[in-house]
C-alpha cells in the first residue's frame, strides 16, 4: 500500500539545506549512490553491506520512515549509509552542489508514487528540474536506474529522460532482470504475485568536447 505525501504542500516546498557528506560519512570522498524515495531503506542497507567502498544515501519525504531507517542503520553499524528527510524535488540541489566531479556514480528511482490522476502528475518525483539537477551532478557514464510496476508511468518517465538529452538509454529498452544485486521490498512483492516490473537503465552522456572547452575557459 502506497502512503501518499503531497510534495507540493506548503510544508514540503520549504527547501532544506542538507548536511555535507563530510558530516554524514567517515569517508566522504568515496563514490556515491543516491536512492531517491528510499522508503524504509532496506534496499540500501543491503547495498551498503555489499559495497563498503561506496557511500549510500537515501532521500525520503516521509519523515517517520527516515527515522525508522536510521535506527536500523545504527543497529547494523553501517557507516557508509545514511538516510535524510527532504523533498527531493526542492532540496536535492543543495546536496549535489557539494559533490566532487565523478563522485555521483549511481542514482536509483524505484517504484515511485505514480500519482495516477492526470491533474496529479505534477506531484510525480521525476520532473524536468530534477533531471537537470541530476545531469549536472552525475559523472559521465554514471548509471540512472528506474523501475516500477506501473507501465504507463515508466513509458512517460523514460520519454522524459530521453527528451532531456543528457542520458543514453541502454538496451534492451525494458530490462527483464534487475541489474543490481538487491531487490527492493516492493519489487519482491510484485514478483511474488507474478506481476510485471518495467525497468530501464540510462548512462550519463559525456559532454561534447566544445562544451568541455567552454567550461574550462
Amino acid at each position: 500500500m502506497r502512503q501518499h505525501v503531497n510534495p507540493l504542500g506548503r510544508f514540503f516546498q520549504q527547501p532544506l539545506e542538507l548536511p555535507s557528506l563530510t558530516a554524514l560519512f567517515p569517508r566522504p570522498h568515496q563514490p556515491l549512490h543516491l536512492d531517491l524515495g528510499c522508503a524504509r531503506g532496506r534496499f540500501l542497507m543491503d547495498m551498503a553491506a555489499l559495497h563498503p567502498q561506496r557511500n549510500q544515501l537515501g532521500l525520503e519525504i516521509r519523515r517517520p520512515l527516515v527515522e525508522q531507517a536510521e535506527t536500523q542503520r545504527q543497529l547494523r553499524q553501517l557507516d557508509n549509509l545514511h538516510y535524510l528527510f527532504c523533498n527531493v524535488t526542492v532540496s536535492l540541489a543543495s546536496l549535489t552542489r557539494q559533490l566532487a566531479p565523478e563522485q555521483l556514480q549511481l542514482v536509483t528511482i524505484q517504484f515511485p508514487d505514480p500519482w495516477f490522476k492526470r491533474k496529479h502528475h505534477k506531484r510525480r518525483l521525476l520532473q524536468d528540474d530534477l533531471l537537470n539537477t541530476l545531469a549536472a551532478a552525475m559523472a559521465p557514464g554514471a548509471l540512472l536506474f528506474l523501475q516500477s510496476d506501473v507501465g504507463p508511468l515508466m513509458e512517460e518517465a523514460t520519454t522524459l529522460v530521453q527528451a532531456q538529452g543528457c542520458f543514453i538509454r541502454q538496451p534492451p529498452d525494458w530490462w527483464p532482470e534487475n541489474p543490481l544485486p538487491v531487490a527492493t521490498e516492493r519489487e519482491q512483492l510484485v514478483l511474488a504475485r507474478g506481476l510485471p516490473v518495467w525497468r530501464a537503465c540510462f548512462h550519463r552522456r559525456s559532454p561534447p568536447l566544445d562544451q568541455d572547452a567552454t567550461m574550462g575557459a
